[in-house]
């Protein structure tokens, strides 16, 4: 017999499923099991007392036969149309006493113990519903990428010098050589894009290795970077990224809606345009509310003030950030016009959190070398990235959204370990 799964179930079908053994329910005569797969919960119904439920525990893994009727009483997470009477049960692998609980109906385990136990952890319907958004995100993002005319590329995970600066990096022996992990590929995507791939887009991790214990940190993240060139401004990126994130947000309510109603979430599609802060009027929104920090970047507190007077204003909970000071600004990115006090660049924020940072990138050699001498990095360090800039180089610009970020705030997670599978910060690198 082919196997079933709970989601595909209808009644009066003689199915066979597999699955793990999320509840048990001992009741004199009657025996009552929530069986869990990849799909669902279905109840299942034991009157045969042949049936080795007493050999049972909590997780095992099992093989079921029976057939499906319409459900006499509803359970707690299961189907509500549907149970199976059991007619057959194979215990494939029995589950040894659980270190946490999965059904988390009497006790909430703190989540440096459920990260310590993260593979039972992930076996939580609630849990389990985190990833399967952030996969339909992702799917979404890759829909209008692809219907667009942009191309995945992959760029390299090891490089030879820092990409930003030397202090956040994690450096490794590369055969005997100094070598550093990525903290974001955005040179070699300009790189790309020099090569003559005019619109792309990278999928894959990073890391730094700043000593930050927040929630909203950590070491290794995951990104969705964009790169397109011919540009006429930052302009055109910020269109691009609203309507990556609109894309994003509208698979997710087409392809889980049982998932957001399991964890209590409503979202909506935002609208577009997304309102667009600019510097330095944000610097005076942020003087009326006490806050001068005139020539830096906003801080975490400001970043909160800055989303109360948007809220208020434009009633958004997506919004940008422009023309930050150039001088807080890497070499790559582009000084403004008239005044390049100010640079071509955007931060994407939602409901106060920094999504991505982008903009338009400096495609005049002369000017990139400028950037470089007046940050007093050595023009040694970055040749290998410069001297391409010399044959050819089109107005270009980007961003990169972080994946963990976008799903914890969409999903009002309270910390960014919670949308990572097997987080990786300061005092973590296990599992």
């Amino acid at each position: 017999m082919k196997r079933s799964y709970v989601s595909d179930l209808k009644p009066n079908q003689k199915v066979l499923l597999k699955g793990w053994i999320h509840e048990i329910r001992d009741l004199a005569k009657l025996k009552f099991l929530l069986l869990r797969d990849n799909s669902g919960i279905v109840q299942c119904v034991v009157k045969d007392e042949k049936i080795p439920v007493s050999d049972l525990t909590l997780e095992s893994v099992v093989e079921i036969k029976g057939k499906v009727k319409k459900a006499k009483v509803r359970a707690e997470l299961a189907r509500s149309d549907i149970e199976l009477e059991v007619s057959e049960m194979e215990i494939l692998n029995k589950a040894e006493k659980l270190p946490i609980q999965v059904n988390e109906k009497t006790t909430i385990t703190e989540l440096p113990r459920r990260l310590d136990y993260r593979s039972l952890d992930i076996r939580k319907p609630k849990i389990k519903a985190i990833f399967k958004i952030q996969s339909a995100l992702l799917e979404g993002m890759k829909n209008y990428l692809d219907n667009n005319g942009f191309i995945q590329i992959f760029t390299p995970c090891i490089i030879g010098v820092p990409s930003e600066s030397g202090s956040e990096v994690f450096e490794v022996n590369y055969y005997g050589k100094k070598a550093f992990l990525r903290q974001d590929p955005q040179l070699h995507r300009q790189l790309t894009i020099l090569g003559g791939i005019e619109k792309l887009y990278d999928l894959g991790p990073s890391w730094r290795a700043e000593k930050s214990h927040t929630t909203r940190h950590i070491s290794e993240h995951r990104t969705c970077a964009v790169e397109l060139a011919f540009i006429e401004s930052e302009k055109d990126t910020m269109r691009i990224e609203e309507q990556l994130i609109v894309s994003s947000i509208k698979n997710v309510l087409s392809k889980c809606k049982d998932e957001l109603k399991l964890l209590g979430v409503q979202i909506k599609v935002p609208k577009t345009p997304f309102p667009e802060l600019k510097f330095p009027e944000i610097y005076a929104i942020l003087k009326k509310e006490g806050k001068d920090i005139y020539g830096q970047d906003p801080d975490t507190e400001a970043e909160k003030i800055l989303w109360a007077y948007v809220k208020k204003k434009y009633n958004a909970d997506f919004y940008f950030f422009s023309g930050f000071p150039h001088k807080i600004k890497p070499f790559y990115v582009m000084e403004g016009y008239p005044n390049p006090e100010w640079a071509k660049s955007v931060d994407l924020n939602f409901k106060g959190m920094e999504m991505s940072s982008g903009g338009q990138r400096e495609h005049r050699y002369d000017k990139l070398i400028k950037n470089v001498e007046e940050r007093g990095m050595p023009l040694k360090s970055v040749e290998w990235f410069t001297k391409f800039f010399k044959y050819g180089a089109p107005t270009h610009g980007g961003f990169a959204i972080g994946i963990e970020r976008l799903t914890q705030v969409l999903l009002g997670l309270s910390n960014i370990r919670e949308a990572v599978l097997f987080p990786r910060d300061t005092n973590r690198i296990t599992p």
